[in-house]
């Protein structure tokens, strides 16, 4: 079923509440939504959206766009899916406390989101077109991130405060940015040492091929938050240029030490051999923490991180 077709049927039966990009005398937007009020209106790179009143029934499209929402109180109708064990990570079984978080699938699927009937969908941390904006808004009002950012580079704490205006929660999201920064500030203190090294984290790396997280990428926002400085290089890097990830402190997200070492080249690594190097799995908790990164996540990976990275450092 396509999705024009889904949308006529459900228009038949008076399922689908159009809403879109603002055409005509949008709503002034509250002050950060203060006390949550309601209309908001947000703007956003391909113009603005108007929120007419608290929404009930959210979907979240970006991919970690759940994660704000649920450090906000709120559980969503339906996420997208990335790691198929988000829901037992600790900071997020706190939070739905029993309750279910069904997802739709890896790919936006329109047809799984129109059944849900959604009041609101959130697609910050996504790269979204105009055309795939147009769709969306089509079902319900659709946030998507401001023009100030690239695609996919939006601040943790930007993220948040959207989020929470798109709420009407914005005083509870300012509160959860003071806490992490006062947390990350806190660590930065104690230890001094952090200060000015180049952290290079190697992101999934699999069959030769490394990803290096970029200045700017919000996956690395916590290490750039504790004082560790980025490498120039980012983005893709091959075997035969492994000396790009041999600076002061190395993180491998995503594999196991043994795997790393199976390496000749790597293992000879200076970064390697002289213990400055973390290793987090995708299967750990930390490697979901640090990927999903809203402001929950972000406290249980300091929590978590900070004694490795003063080890690695020391």
């Amino acid at each position: 079923m396509s999705f024009k077709r889904a949308v006529v049927a459900l228009l038949l039966i008076g399922g689908l509440a159009a809403c879109g990009q603002n055409t005509a005398d949008p709503a002034p937007a509250t002050s950060a939504g203060a006390a949550g009020a309601f209309p908001v209106t947000i703007e956003h790179k391909f113009g603005s959206t108007t929120i007419p009143s608290k929404p009930q029934r959210i979907v979240t499209v970006g991919w970690n766009d759940q994660d704000f929402v649920l450090s906000l109180g709120e559980v969503p109708v339906s996420t997208r899916e990335w790691f198929t064990e988000y829901p037992t990570y600790p900071w997020v079984a706190s939070t739905l406390n029993g309750k279910t978080l069904p997802t739709f699938s890896a790919e936006i699927n329109y047809e799984a989101i129109i059944k849900q009937q959604p009041d609101l969908i959130l697609a910050i941390y996504e790269t979204i077109t105009e055309e795939t904006y147009e769709k969306l808004s089509q079902i319900a009002p659709t946030v998507i991130q401001s023009s100030q950012y690239k695609d996919e580079e939006t601040p943790w704490d930007v993220q948040t405060l959207t989020t929470g205006e798109a709420l009407g929660k914005t005083a509870e999201a300012q509160a959860l940015i003071d806490e992490v920064n006062a947390a990350a500030a806190a660590a930065k203190s104690a230890n001094p040492q952090f200060a000015g090294k180049t952290l290079v984290v190697d992101y999934g790396p699999e069959k030769g091929q490394h990803w290096l997280l970029p200045k700017n990428d919000p996956r690395r926002a916590l290490f750039d938050a504790l004082g560790f400085a980025t490498q120039e290089q980012g983005e893709d890097v091959s075997e035969e240029r492994l000396d790009l990830l041999d600076r002061d402190v190395l993180v491998v997200e995503g594999a196991t030490e043994a795997d790393m070492l199976a390496s000749p080249v790597f293992a000879k690594l200076n970064v390697v051999t002289q213990k400055h190097t973390i290793y987090i799995p995708f299967e750990g908790n930390l490697a979901g923490a640090l990927s999903y990164s809203g402001p929950d996540a972000l406290l249980y990976a300091l929590d978590q991180l900070v004694p490795q990275l003063a080890a690695a450092t020391s």
